[in-house]
């Protein structure tokens, strides 16, 4: 009789409202963490700036250098790292889910050394124009999504050996990047080696604001289709006697992925494992229900990013350390676990 009380209907449903409390719960709490960090990092820095300062800044009660350093160079930079790493983490999520990889993400799939191809040509051959390294970043993307979505699709590869095919993708468009560079002259040279670093300091405004609004987009989309996602991640098969029109999904979503992940690349260089460890986070805390992996996916890719920054700007203390050296020195003992921990 107390079983049947237990596991009545109105328990189960009391019981998933109440893990559904906590989930928000914890949101808001990220959410908080998150604005808290991005104004202890307008706040850091060389020239001192209290919180007080701060505020009086964002609100254009301030003026003298307070202003132009809040504004000009700081809230730029944290900006820039938020929404980078929303970006990359709702990227690393999709490819996961969708191809049923743990390992997947822009970096280990050879997305974003695709990108980073195409925008040292950009670079090299047209000059470093506003439009020509995101276009040309974008089809470097591109080429390595579609050779991935072709391999998983026609080839029926398994997980591993779609690893396998990203690192000889990420070998391949890595190797072109240094023939660009060696045709590049001294001046062009610099150019792509600096911008190869991947480092968040450096976008402008109207950057930013491009990379949020796409990104913003693509999050969008993905909470739409998030019951189709979850379908998927039980299999292709099982999705598709739901109903679910895999093939569609996967090159829409793809098309997203590519866009967010060349944008990234474009204009901040190549920031690795965001994409990887944000989305295995998530689902340490919610689970694999895809309603509330991309929320969470995405703050917790922002904290990482604007986090490593901070890392990079303490060590330092002038802010020189690129932040794709922070995220890989995070990121390569967590690929190196997923690794093992797949083959145990």
């Amino acid at each position: 009789m107390n079983k049947s009380v237990k596991y009545s209907p109105a328990t189960i449903t009391a019981g998933y409202l109440a893990r559904n409390r906590k989930k928000m719960l914890l949101l808001a709490v990220l959410l908080a963490v998150g604005l808290l960090l991005a104004l202890y990092a307008v706040a850091l820095g060389t020239y001192g700036l209290s919180v007080r300062m701060v505020f009086s800044a964002l609100l254009g009660k301030a003026a003298g250098p307070a202003t132009v350093v809040v504004w000009n160079i700081r809230l730029p930079r944290v900006a820039a790292a938020v929404v980078t790493g929303w970006g990359l983490a709702l990227a690393g999520l999709f490819i996961q889910s969708v191809l049923r990889n743990p390992l997947g993400s822009p970096a280990t799939l050879g997305i974003s050394q695709g990108a980073a191809f195409g925008a040292s040509a950009a670079i090299v051959l047209f000059g470093a124009g506003f439009f020509s390294v995101p276009l040309f970043a974008f089809g470097g993307a591109v080429c390595a999504a579609l050779v991935i979505i072709a391999l998983a699709r026609l080839r029926r590869l398994s997980p591993e050996a779609i690893i396998l095919a990203g690192v000889a993708l990420s070998s391949l468009f890595t190797s072109a990047t240094i023939l660009m560079q060696y045709l590049a002259t001294e001046v062009q040279l610099a150019k792509v080696v600096f911008w190869s670093f991947g480092d968040v300091a450096r976008s402008s405004w109207h950057q930013i604001g491009f990379l949020t609004a796409v990104t913003l987009s693509a999050a969008i989309w993905f909470m739409r289709v998030c019951w189709d996602l979850n379908a998927i991640a039980t299999g292709e098969e099982t999705a598709k006697g739901l109903g679910v029109n895999v093939q569609a999904i996967r090159i829409a979503g793809m098309f997203a992925v590519t866009l967010v992940t060349a944008l990234a690349t474009a204009f901040h260089g190549i920031i690795a494992f965001v994409g990887l460890i944000a989305p295995h986070m998530a689902r340490r805390l919610v689970g694999d229900d895809h309603r509330w992996l991309v929320p969470f996916s995405g703050i917790l890719g922002s904290l990482l990013l604007l986090s490593a920054d901070m890392i990079g700007r303490l060590v330092l203390g002038s802010g020189s350390l690129p932040v794709g050296v922070i995220s890989s020195f995070l990121g390569a003992p967590m690929f190196l676990y997923l690794l093992l921990r797949g083959k145990a």
